[in-house]
């Protein structure tokens, strides 16, 4: 009986070890604290920023190993908003997005390599407007902690730079805008 007693206690402290070294987190969508952005260049005369309202995902992290970690994200690609109707509407339309054929975008990593302190590369497939190609984020990591309602937090941000064409968005805007930056910064509550 003694021997049962110990065994179950050395499998359950580590099975509380392993957990706290790896830990999955789903995206505070709800509290609003996680964006999905872009910027391209309008023209070559200024920027163009935009955001995308309705998304969710789940990432994992290991502070001790991050090329453990891994993270999926998937967007509605009629959420795109660059505060101006007209200009959305227009993206959302078969010259861009085409959100009638292909409402969702996601992000699913496939390996990620720390490249220093906090930072890593995110390698991953990125599908978006019905074409899948791999991407690579520069991810940083931002931080982690408790939070004030008792939940534990990690958050990231991360960039990455595609070309328009790639994706097969036609819509020639000239060369100064052939590619947009997407800016993700993601804080997630630990499960």
């Amino acid at each position: 009986m003694l021997k049962k007693t110990l065994t179950a206690l050395a499998l359950g402290t580590a099975l509380i070890g392993a957990q706290a070294m790896a830990a999955d987190y789903v995206i505070d969508k709800k509290g609003q604290h996680a964006f999905v952005n872009f910027k391209i260049s309008h023209l070559g005369y200024s920027w163009l920023y935009g955001t995308f309202k309705d998304f969710d995902g789940k990432f994992s992290f290991d502070a001790a190993k991050p090329e453990a970690s891994k993270v999926s994200v998937t967007l509605k690609t009629a959420s795109v908003d660059t505060n101006h109707a007209e200009r959305d509407k227009h993206i959302r339309s078969a010259d861009f997005l085409n959100v009638s054929a292909h409402d969702t975008a996601t992000f699913e990593s496939t390996s990620v390599k720390s490249t220093g302190e906090g930072t890593a590369d995110v390698t991953g497939n990125l599908t978006l407007n019905g074409v899948t190609k791999p991407v690579v984020f520069a991810a940083k990591f931002i931080g982690e902690g408790k939070d004030p309602w008792g939940g534990y937090r990690a958050g990231f941000e991360g960039t990455t730079t595609i070309k328009m064409k790639d994706f097969d968005i036609s819509m020639d805007l000239g060369p100064a805008s052939e590619t947009v930056e997407l800016i993700i910064s993601i804080e997630g509550i630990r499960q």
